[in-house]
């Protein structure tokens, strides 16, 4: 601070002058501290925004996390009735009611609860106050139809709204697809009404202690329409804004206060008052002093006193400084003398014993990269004698660094001398939370630039196969919706295909190669279609082209021909050459409207075909083969509901001792007895159930009441002395078939299992062998069904040690007329006897078959010679009769045999 002292002195020792001359100092005080207090009133009004802004947007986060929470709040209510729909589909209405009433007991918004089976509404809550809706067709509908199907395309939930309710009000509406945890089909849609009213009120959006104008749009930046609460106007007055995610729809937030933005401070008048006490406290003892100096020749005693007015005055001066933090310099170029108040030595962290600055220690505070600029404006301001504003940097002796702003002014004494009296104050906190903010905004930029580049990839990598870079199911399913909102005469024509034998691929060489494989086939595909034509892989190795024109059907068998062709070449794979050959199934519009994903099913039902006619080819979509594939469906469902109905049972055929004719066994065989058609044989459903996954399912039913069937046979005193059932090699490699063996109840050796020749012939399977090892470690023997007819090899067959070898019927059949086909049992009997392995015969249906065989030498015989297969009870009367010497009808002249 300037000692009072040193001015009177100076004042002193220079000749009187007259008028202003005396007040120039406290004119350029009172200016330089005006500058000062302007500029920090308006730096209190722009604080005091900042802080309205931030306040307001965190009363907006708040607002948009409560409706958040109350909107995913509700959907998590209607997942718990979904959940309940998946594993009950068979819900009634009062079981519905009782559901929805004890889900809608816990604070919501939710007004009512539809479910529709099949996308017709076959359940509401409330029941009464609903019960119009009941039978209501969302596919019929058309203000609904779209939001349903987009809820069962995705398989997931959607969100729509606000919609305007009959009811009245507002609110959303959640749709959500059903599927059924048993089967995994399809049941429904269940759908929710969110009152939005209530859900505005719940989540503090429109209530009376909402100190916030709050509107709510579609848009980011909306039009008239796009709003659905609050007022365009709210946009329109610089409001803070949020955003709501709600799945494929996002809500804008934007709020401003009720009152609108305070445009100052309420303590604004008291920094006012405080801003005109310092000024006036620095004005008034330089306006006193040059009274002073003006009254010096009178009285030297009045001086005096004026002096220590001034003193006083002086400490009053030095407290407002103090109070308000701001710190006082003035300099004289032609001395170089720097005069620094207590607090500017605080600031400039000036040593203590040094009492006179000059130029160079405010020079060497300043930091270097500010120098330049802060002493050009400084020079400048000397030169022109003009006011003097900056900000700049100072480094402390501790490398502390501060920010600075200044204010000063040029001004010449009453003898013309030229000074430069100013202020500084330490704005460091302002500086660092502006860079604060600045560095916020330009990460939260940087950010949303990553996300917007993410977003792009990440819907890029949706659409397209990482592997082959084809476009994905999505894409396909996204183009079928495209193509058909498009009216055009374009028709199209779909080309599914699968490569035949790329299991074997993966199963030998490894995934590696079978990705190889995957990426040649993709560049031969490529290579077949035209500029207009596309392919995407919609499965590991299925494919669909798509392909149009005039004649589509016409070019979709010429490219798919092309294909095939092209798939058979063989594939260079780390030096293996690969064949894995590719059927197709070609479904064509028939008209521009037609829907493509039905035409997508039509050429799956070609491509079926296709593999079932021997692979390698292409088929083309008929009615008829819709047809079989309709009655396949219906068979498969009906299939299914015949296990859960328990209508699969065993039929059971003996086997008999060649040369006594006696019982040795009785091996089961898989029934459905259908309510319609009455007993059917698996030659009508094995397959459906095995392209199912469920022929293990019927293995086990069989295999378990088999085995309580012949517990039955003991209790009723009848010897059987062996069961055999039919184990698939879907069930073999199952870990709860052995589980469930271990727990049954049944002598050790009693029980084989049948295997295929072509399971059997698998010996490098590891996983198989280990199963095989497992049945014989449980007591259970093994035995090969229908040999000769397949491609077990000697080497495999010892391997494998089997119990028994069942000739396949194909062979025995021509026993009595061919010589060449005799001798081929004989072998196959006789390799039997070497190795210690029992011969079975099966189809032995005349007596010359038993005489042939049991002069060839094989121990037990199975036919229709003897018993056709046949229910349990009728078995149990059957082995009780031939037990008793009763021989039935039929095959007496096979027991005169005997």
């Amino acid at each position: 601070m300037i000692s009072p002292a040193f001015v009177l002195k100076s004042k002193l020792s220079r000749p009187q002058l007259l008028g202003l001359g005396y007040f120039l100092p406290a004119i350029l005080a009172v200016t330089a501290v005006l500058i000062g207090v302007v500029r920090a009133d308006l730096e209190q009004r722009n604080q005091f925004r900042i802080a309205q802004q931030v306040k307001a947007a965190e009363q907006l986060a708040r607002v948009a996390s409560n409706l958040e929470t109350n909107i995913h709040g509700n959907v998590n209510l209607i997942y718990g009735l979904v959940a309940a729909l998946a594993a009950n589909p068979n819900m009634t209405q009062p079981q519905f009611s009782a559901l929805s009433e004890r889900i809608l007991g816990v604070p919501s918004q939710l007004r009512n609860i539809a479910g529709a089976q099949d996308l017709v509404i076959n359940l509401v809550y409330p029941e009464e106050a609903n019960k119009k809706s009941i039978g209501l067709d969302y596919r019929a509908n058309e203000q609904q139809r779209d939001a349903v199907m987009k809820a069962v395309e995705r398989r997931a939930l959607v969100i729509t709204g606000p919609v305007n309710l009959v009811q009245g009000g507002q609110g959303l509406i959640a749709r959500y697809p059903v599927f059924s945890l048993s089967s995994g089909r399809f049941w429904g849609i269940v759908s929710a009404v969110i009152d939005l009213n209530r859900l505005y009120t719940d989540s503090d959006v429109n209530t009376s202690r909402q100190s916030l104008d709050i509107a709510i749009a579609q848009r980011p930046v909306p039009g008239e329409k796009d709003i659905f609460l609050g007022s365009l106007e709210v946009f329109s007055r610089d409001p803070v804004k949020t955003r709501i995610e709600l799945g494929y729809d996002t809500w804008y937030l934007a709020a401003v206060p009720r009152d609108g933005w305070q445009t100052s401070p309420p303590d604004i008048a008291s920094f006012r008052i405080w801003a005109l006490l310092i000024t006036f406290c620095i004005v008034a003892p330089l306006i006193w002093a040059g009274l002073l100096m003006k009254q010096r020749s009178r009285n030297i005693r009045i001086l005096q006193q004026r002096e220590e007015q001034l003193e006083t005055l002086s400490q009053r001066l030095e407290m407002a400084l103090e109070a308000s933090g701001v710190g006082v310099w003035e300099y004289e170029p032609s001395t170089d003398m720097l005069i620094w108040d207590r607090r500017m030595r605080e600031l400039y962290d000036a040593p203590p014993e040094k009492t006179i600055c000059e130029y160079n220690d405010w020079r060497s505070a300043v930091h270097s990269n500010d120098i330049e600029t802060a002493e050009t404006l400084f020079l400048k301001a000397l030169r022109d004698e003009s006011s003097y504003r900056t900000e700049f940097r100072v480094v402390s002796s501790n490398g502390e660094i501060r920010y600075i702003r200044a204010h000063g002014a040029t001004y010449r004494t009453a003898n013309g001398t030229k000074r430069v009296v100013g202020a500084n104050w330490d704005v460091t906190g302002d500086v660092t939370l502006q860079m604060q903010l600045r560095d916020a905004r330009a990460r939260a930029e940087r950010q949303n630039d990553e996300l917007r580049s993410a977003r792009k990839t990440l819907e890029h990598q949706s659409l397209h196969d990482a592997l082959t870079g084809l476009a994905n199911r999505r894409f396909l399913d996204q183009f079928m919706t495209a193509s058909q909102a498009t009216a055009s005469d374009h028709r199209l024509a779909f080309i599914h295909i699968d490569l035949d034998r790329f299991k074997e691929v993966n199963d030998t060489l490894g995934h590696a190669a079978g990705d190889a494989v995957l990426k040649a086939c993709t560049s031969r595909l490529l290579e077949q279609l035209g500029p207009e034509e596309f392919v995407s892989r919609i499965g590991g190795d299925e494919f669909v082209v798509v392909a149009g024109g005039a004649e589509p059907l016409k070019r979709a068998e010429q490219l798919a021909q092309s294909i095939v062709r092209a798939l058979s070449k063989p594939i260079d794979v780390d030096g293996h050459q690969c064949r894995v050959g590719c059927s197709a199934g070609i479904a064509c519009q028939t008209s521009a409207g037609e829907e493509l994903s039905e035409l997508l099913i039509n050429a799956d039902i070609a491509l079926y075909q296709a593999k079932k006619r021997g692979r390698n080819r292409v088929e083309i979509f008929t009615e008829e083969l819709r047809s079989a594939a309709v009655l396949t469906k219906r068979i498969s469902d009906e299939l299914l509901t015949a296990l859960e109905r328990d209508q699969i049972i065993p039929y059971f055929q003996p086997q008999f001792d060649a040369q006594s004719l006696k019982i040795t066994g009785v091996e089961a065989l898989a029934r459905w007895d259908h309510p319609e058609h009455g007993v059917l044989t698996p030659d009508r459903f094995l397959t459906i159930a095995e392209s199912l996954h469920r022929a293990s399912d019927i293995d086990a039913v069989i295999l378990e009441k088999a085995l309580f069937e012949a517990m039955r046979w003991r209790a009723l005193d009848l010897e059987i002395p062996h069961l055999s059932v039919n184990i698939s090699a879907q069930r073999l490699t199952e870990e709860r078939l052995f589980k469930r063996l271990s727990e049954l109840s049944f002598q050790p050796g009693t029980l084989s299992v049948e295997l295929l020749e072509s399971i059997s012939f698998e010996g490098q399977d590891q996983e198989l062998t280990a199963a095989i090892r497992k049945l014989k470690a449980l007591g259970i023997d093994i035995e090969i069904d229908d040999f000769g007819t397949g491609h077990a090899s000697i080497v495999s067959l010892l391997e494998l040690g089997p119990k028994r070898l069942k000739i396949d019927r194909k062979l025995i059949a021509p026993l009595d007329a061919s010589g060449s086909q005799r001798r081929l049992v004989a072998s196959i009997i006789e390799i039997g006897r070497s190795q210690g392995i029992e011969i079975v015969a099966e189809g032995v249906e005349t007596a010359a078959h038993v005489e042939i065989l049991r002069n060839l030498g094989c121990q037990v015989l199975q036919g229709y010679a003897f018993a056709k297969p046949m229910s349990a009870s009728d078995f149990a009367t059957f082995a009780k009769d031939w037990q008793n010497g009763y021989q039935p009808a039929g095959i007496s002249s096979v027991a005169r045999l005997a």
